[in-house]
């Protein structure tokens, strides 16, 4: 058994939802999550990058990223 907490101004919109088993919610998302992060393990474990690979990998997609909105709001 897990005990989850949640601010109160959440639990207040959650209550204003009470057909909802919220339970449920977040055992499917606890579920989603142990899924995501057995892919990402296997993944990882099956690849042959470097860690060092994976970040230049990272800042070329976020350099090719940011160049692409530039790009965008010089057009608009």
């Amino acid at each position: 058994m897990v005990s989850v907490c949640v601010p109160d101004e959440l639990k207040g919109k959650m209550n204003m939802f009470s057909e909802i088993n919220w339970s449920e919610v977040a055992r499917k998302a606890f579920a989603q999550k142990v899924r995501d992060m057995e892919i990402l393990d296997k993944f990882r474990s099956e690849s042959e990058l470097t860690e060092e690979d994976a970040l230049r990998l990272g800042r070329e997609v976020n350099a090719a990223v940011a160049k692409r909105y530039a790009r965008k709001a010089t057009k608009t």
